[in-house]
């Protein structure tokens, strides 16, 4: 079996994700692990399927072909990182202004930590008027990770900008 990354954008609509999955089937495949989500009228997904190599080429030739979406079909990297030692989810919220995922998104690439998860949104505040941020992260911290000068650096973004920020530890997520 090999293993593939397919990503896939196109209008939202009904039956979009059992399109991707009837192709995956067809080609004696299985579906591993997605990211899937709807945005302002958009679908966009990444999914991890796995599909015998001499069915490959077909089935990513399959998963192009569907009507209505963008889809493009890689193989997954050999390489991949070893296993982390845990994971860290992490909260923001605070008044909206631009340059907040800048700022976040810079305290982890400075880390050399990757975002696994990364979803924000905004909305009105109730009672007091402006509009809020919210972010929510997750992210897998590795032996080369001084989590502890991670959170400081959080910490001190949450000051400089003044949001609240919270920083929780859990296990590292299953393969």
């Amino acid at each position: 079996m090999t293993t593939l990354v397919v990503t896939a954008i196109g209008a939202d609509r009904s039956g979009i994700v059992n399109a991707l999955a009837d192709v995956t089937a067809a080609h004696g495949g299985n579906w591993e692990r997605s990211q899937l989500t709807e945005l302002a009228g958009a679908f966009a997904g990444i999914v991890l399927v796995e599909v015998p190599q001499a069915r490959v080429a077909s089935f990513a030739a399959a998963v192009a072909a569907l009507p209505g979406m963008t889809a493009t079909v890689h193989e997954a990297d050999a390489a991949a990182p070893a296993r982390p030692l845990g994971r860290l989810t992490v909260g923001l919220l605070g008044n909206d202004r631009p340059g907040i995922v800048k700022e976040l998104s810079g305290v982890f690439a400075a880390h050399g930590v990757s975002m696994e998860e990364f979803s924000t949104v905004t909305y009105d505040a109730p009672m007091a008027g402006g509009r809020l941020f919210e972010a929510s992260l997750a992210v897998e911290v590795g032996p080369q990770t001084n989590s502890d000068a991670l959170r400081s650096d959080l910490e001190r973004l949450a000051s400089e900008l003044m949001v609240d920020v919270t920083v929780e530890s859990g296990s590292a997520h299953p393969a």
